[in-house]
């Protein structure tokens, strides 16, 4: 894409609020980053069955941490 053809908007004429814009990108990289996490997990010699529960261990400690740091 050339510089010439980006259109630059102004923040009165934003339509997607900031949460909206970034959101899908957010979920991509969550995604993606699950995918290695379990892939490594797995090549580590857990089952994909531990390894998303320790990911999903791993995620609830992390929205605790958030909580308590509020």
């Amino acid at each position: 894409m050339s510089p010439s053809s980006v259109h630059i908007v102004a923040p009165d004429e934003h339509i997607l609020t900031v949460q909206e814009a970034l959101e899908p990108l957010y979920m991509k990289l969550e995604q993606e980053a699950e995918t290695r996490l379990l892939e490594a997990a797995v090549s580590a010699g857990w089952s994909a069955q531990e390894a998303l529960e320790a990911i999903d261990e791993l995620k609830r400690h992390e929205l605790e941490s958030i909580a308590t740091q509020h």
